[in-house]
């Protein structure tokens, strides 16, 4: 029989408050007795019914009524969310220490015969009462996470767009395509190759003795070297290099161009520059003309510069070709006249009407015998384009070092 104090003063009420998951101490909890406050608190399910004094059918009753009660308060202060879900469930549902798997233990288990039909059925009923409550606890929480995610990532339609900055290629770099897309249109490939050479594929290969005057003018960048190291390195001077790279791995028909960048010991100033680009067009088979030079160049010209604008050649001398050439292009200032718009002397071309674009040539014989070659089958051609100077020419910039100088309010202007 479960009996009252009669000095509640002096006594504790232990109960689940604040809507708390019933603990081991909540007696009032599970069935609304008061202990002294001077007496250790424990919780009833882990006591037996003999033990709380339960001894007939409506005291039963009445006990798990209380149980039911309890539950229902407790899930009744329940906002609703999935962490609330779990610690309810796993207080009353818990296989080892839940409320229902106590009950079971000391108060079913240990029933006197006479009393275990009413204490099971009873057992029963509040299970189904707990579980039916607590799916459909569990199907509100998860309804209300979902929803509170739709919330959370959902995409305000309304709110203005963030700008972004979207990048570009460099000048350099779109030149360069645009170069390659034409060359690419006539049946050249585009190769690549290091920009640390050894002097001999920088020169000698290129029928520059080590003594040759032209090196003054190619004057580069060697590379410190442990010792012990064999033979001495530089940073190229002109991409031509690959070409020897090239023909020593393929027979021809060769038609290729080579991209990259090149150094040489330039003092810096509005056109030079200590490192600059170069794209090398080399084509060799069994029977290139001077006639298939000239159209191939007067090709690209017109389709970079225009239609309009005239070509022509110069002599010239490279140790590498032979005859070699000087290539111009009537100014795309003036239109060839010489004679700017507001009336005076053209700045661009110096009242010349003519640019000097780049040097170009055929390949020279002694060339073949470094790559294996039979100067008598086979003829070519080859050229070295400035990609610097026609970037500047074609937009009309006049210092070759705000190409690297990561200006954004000169790079803006080039999208």
């Amino acid at each position: 029989m479960v009996t009252l104090a009669s000095e509640p003063a002096n006594y504790s009420v232990v109960g689940a408050q604040h809507g708390c998951a019933p603990s081991r101490h909540d007696f009032l909890c599970l069935c609304g007795v008061i202990y002294p406050s001077t007496m250790p608190i424990d919780n009833p399910t882990d006591r037996t019914l003999a033990e709380l004094g339960i001894t007939n059918n409506s005291e039963i009753s009445a006990l798990f009524a209380t149980v039911r009660e309890q539950f229902d308060h407790q899930l009744a202060a329940k906002t609703g969310s999935e962490p609330e879900y779990l610690a309810l469930h796993h207080a009353w549902l818990g296989r080892k220490s839940g409320i229902l798997s106590a009950i079971t233990d000391n108060w079913l288990k240990s029933a006197p015969p006479a009393l275990k039909p009413v204490v099971g059925q009873s057992l029963n009923e509040l299970k189904r009462h707990v579980e039916g409550r607590m799916e459909s606890f569990r199907v509100a929480a998860e309804k209300s996470a979902a929803e509170f995610a739709a919330t959370r990532e959902k995409i305000d339609l309304s709110l203005p767009g963030v700008s972004r900055p979207i990048g570009t290629h460099h000048l350099i770099r779109q030149v360069f395509q645009e170069i390659e897309d034409i060359f690419f249109s006539i049946g050249f490939s585009v190769v690549e190759g290091p920009e640390i050479e050894t002097p001999y594929y920088n020169f000698e290969a290129l029928n520059i003795p080590e003594h040759h005057p032209v090196r003054d003018d190619m004057d580069t960048f060697y590379l410190e070297l442990p010792k012990g190291a064999p033979g001495p390195l530089l940073l190229r001077t002109h991409t031509s290099p690959v070409q020897i790279h090239t023909m020593e791995k393929r027979q021809p028909p060769v038609r290729v161009i080579v991209p990259g960048k090149v150094y040489r010991r330039d003092n810096p100033d509005a056109t030079h520059s200590f490192m600059f680009h170069q794209i090398e067009g080399l084509a060799v088979d069994s029977d290139i003309t001077f006639c298939d030079f000239t159209g191939t160049i007067d090709y690209f010209v017109k389709q970079f510069f225009g239609e309009g604008v005239k070509t022509r050649f110069r002599p010239s001398y490279f140790p590498f070709t032979e005859p070699s050439v000087e290539f111009d292009a009537s100014c795309i200032f003036c239109g060839g006249s010489g004679t700017a718009k507001t009336g005076g002397t053209c700045s661009k071309c110096k009242g010349a009407g003519w640019i000097e674009l780049f040097g170009a040539g055929m390949v020279d014989p002694a060339v073949y015998g470094f790559v294996n070659y039979d100067p008598k089958k086979v003829s070519g051609f080859a050229f070295g384009i400035g990609i610097d100077r026609l970037a500047m020419l074609k937009y009309g910039i006049d210092d070759i070092q705000v190409f690297f100088q990561n200006d954004v309010r000169f790079l803006r202007q080039f999208p």
